[in-house]
């Protein structure tokens, strides 16, 4: 038994010996193509300071037997994932959590955090210290809430946010998209949710992006360029889910592997494409990335986003304000 155990053990060591792993390198380099479809990968996190848990539940990761969530290590992983590679990029919202996490970090990690927004790895959109509702707050409220987390941002990093990211409010108001949004300065309003019945005529007839007038004395000076998410939510496509956990199959890159999907993934992800691309005008896809205090370990996510190469359309890392443009 010794004696078969032994070439056995030979055996699989002249194998993997035989097919050695590929290392592959991908051109993760921003590059949108006019002549292309261009899909923008858009990570990002939907982290709610108060829904099942408390804010400071959600942020340190007690309780978890209630609701997986620990923004600490979400916005920790996000800047050293991001430090790993310039071409990624991350956009994030709420100033609650960001706002408590800068302020327990050395120097030298603020320090890094300041290059990255500086470069525009690092995206702070809404930038409000939470994500207002828009049909029971009060305007005072959702101004007060606002100005603290632009306040924090302006002081901080010298900024201030020019895209509005309402994606989880459900309905949104003429109040919040005129004077909050346009009159504000913001550029672009981007949100999922919206009256089903509405959302199926304008996906038929491609209305999902719009110029949104919501004032009628104000005109064209109070119009917002608005995005609507074709899914009407604001999670990644079908099936491309990549969170540490998630269980939809990481795009597995090594031929020697029994594993190795490369071919099945793309033919996926083509699918998802020419989906969405029925519902969209002009040849630019916006792919959220990310979900529900996604990413707390940003190194799966972001490893399987710089996968993606293809070549009949540009696929790539974007931002909210590649969008814009």
């Amino acid at each position: 038994m010794g004696l078969l155990n032994a070439l056995l053990l030979l055996v699989l060591l002249t194998c993997s010996q035989a097919l050695p792993a590929i290392a592959i390198k991908y051109n993760t380099t921003s590059r949108r193509d006019p002549k292309k479809l261009n899909v923008h990968l858009v990570a990002h996190t939907h982290d709610d300071s108060g829904w099942l848990k408390t804010f400071d539940e959600y942020y340190w990761g007690t309780r978890q037997y209630i609701q997986t969530a620990a923004v600490q290590h979400i916005l920790s992983t996000v800047v050293q994932a991001l430090g790993e590679n310039p071409d990624r990029k991350f956009c994030y919202a709420e100033m609650s959590f960001f706002s408590k996490w800068w302020g327990l970090q050395p120097p030298v990690v603020q320090d890094q955090v300041k290059q990255l927004v500086t470069r525009g790895h690092l995206e702070f959109i809404n930038g409000g210290f939470v994500q207002h509702d828009e049909a029971a707050a009060h305007y005072v409220a959702m101004i007060d809430q606002t100005t603290r987390g632009h306040r924090f941002l302006n002081r901080t990093f010298g900024i201030t946010p020019k895209t509005a990211w309402q994606i989880d409010p459900f309905g949104h108001s003429a109040t919040q998209a005129s004077l909050l949004l346009a009159a504000a300065g913001f550029e672009a309003l981007f949100f999922g949710r919206a009256d089903y019945q509405d959302m199926k005529i304008r996906s038929s007839n491609k209305q999902l992006e719009i110029l949104w007038r919501p004032s009628v004395s104000w005109g064209e000076s109070g119009q917002i360029w608005t995005h609507n998410y074709p899914s009407g939510n604001y999670g990644p496509p079908e099936g491309f889910n990549f969170d540490y956990g998630a269980w939809d199959a990481p795009i597995v890159d090594d031929p020697t592997s029994p594993e190795y999907n490369v071919p099945a993934r793309v033919e996926d992800f083509i699918k998802q494409v020419d989906k969405w691309s029925d519902m969209i005008q002009g040849n630019d896809i916006l792919f959220m990335m990310g979900s529900d205090f996604q990413f707390v370990n940003a190194h799966a996510n972001f490893i399987n986003m710089d996968r993606y190469d293809m070549g009949s359309f540009s696929v790539y890392g974007s931002s909210n304000s590649c969008m814009r443009l």
